[in-house]
């Protein structure tokens, strides 16, 4: 089978987990071939999410490495087993940039979930009009079916909130967000109601941090910070204007862990939040 050209960041994140065994336990990437009677080369292409790799040799890799988190090999082997076509974005693949199912991918598979956004609602909570109004307004303009396809994904990405064991989501939204009139008056006022809606969800948290926050917090960009089945799995998810990135290097989590700790710290607490959305709202 040749190498995937397009890994998913979840591909890629097993096999940057397989490279960290490896290199923990002093084994090289001919070591690891040798043990598995392959070349490195294909070594190489497992550890870059490129090829797949089975349950089987993943346990025996683990092994090798000495490595007894029982925990991690088990979450390891199940993303071996995960398939192309199985999940409701696979059916954007081809349509939408591959940046977008990975995020839809990252929350499918989280156990938590802690966003930060200074100018928009948070994806999940975002309803039709006001994510249309927010990709209508991209430059240079979308053809209207990107636009279509862009809001049709954002809204099925509430299904997550719709199992029987969602995961917990704890939204922190600057106030300036909530003021931002993209779309208009009426756009917006919905969406404000839908926010408080959606801040019932008993997975759910909207905390906001107000105009009255006097301390400098750096959530000029939307941070998500999604937790894996095992802590070395945790992933952060950076917007920006020029496309998302993935982090999960040790200290880059633990910076955006204080940063959220920080947020939340300085945001008003879920009742108060919802009567400052509220209050915005009837303003519209």
């Amino acid at each position: 089978m040749p190498p995937r050209e397009n890994p998913t960041a979840r591909q890629v994140r097993l096999g940057t987990e397989l490279r960290r065994l490896r290199e923990r336990a002093g084994r090289t990437a001919r070591e690891a071939a040798g043990l598995l009677s392959i070349d490195a080369a294909r070594i190489s292409n497992i550890e870059a999410g490129r090829i797949g790799i089975s349950e089987e040799r993943i346990r025996r890799l683990a092994a090798f490495y000495q490595c007894d988190d029982a925990a991690l090999i088990d979450a390891l082997c199940a993303i071996s087993g995960e398939r192309r076509g199985t999940y409701w974005f696979d059916d954007y693949r081809g349509i939408l940039a591959p940046g977008w199912l990975d995020i839809a991918e990252l929350e499918f598979h989280a156990a938590a979930i802690r966003s930060m956004q200074a100018t928009t609602i948070p994806g999940p909570f975002q309803t039709e009009s006001y994510a249309r109004a927010l990709f209508g307004g991209v430059v240079p303009a979308l053809p209207e079916s990107e636009i279509e396809a862009r809001v049709a994904h954002r809204l099925k990405r509430r299904e997550i909130f719709d199992r029987p064991s969602p995961p917990p989501y704890e939204a922190i939204v600057h106030e300036a967000a909530l003021r931002m009139r993209f779309g208009g008056r009426e756009v917006v006022r919905k969406q404000l109601e839908y926010l408080i809606e959606a801040s019932h969800m008993a997975s759910v948290s909207v905390r906001v941090i107000p105009f009255t926050n006097e301390k400098f917090i750096e959530v000029t960009q939307a941070v998500k910070y999604v937790s894996g089945v095992v802590p070395q799995l945790d992933t952060v998810q950076i917007d920006s204007a020029v496309g998302g990135r993935f982090l999960d290097v040790a200290a880059e989590l633990e910076r955006f862990r204080a940063l959220v700790g920080i947020a939340k710290r300085a945001s008003l607490d879920e009742e108060e939040s919802r009567q400052i959305i509220h209050h915005i709202a009837r303003e519209m």
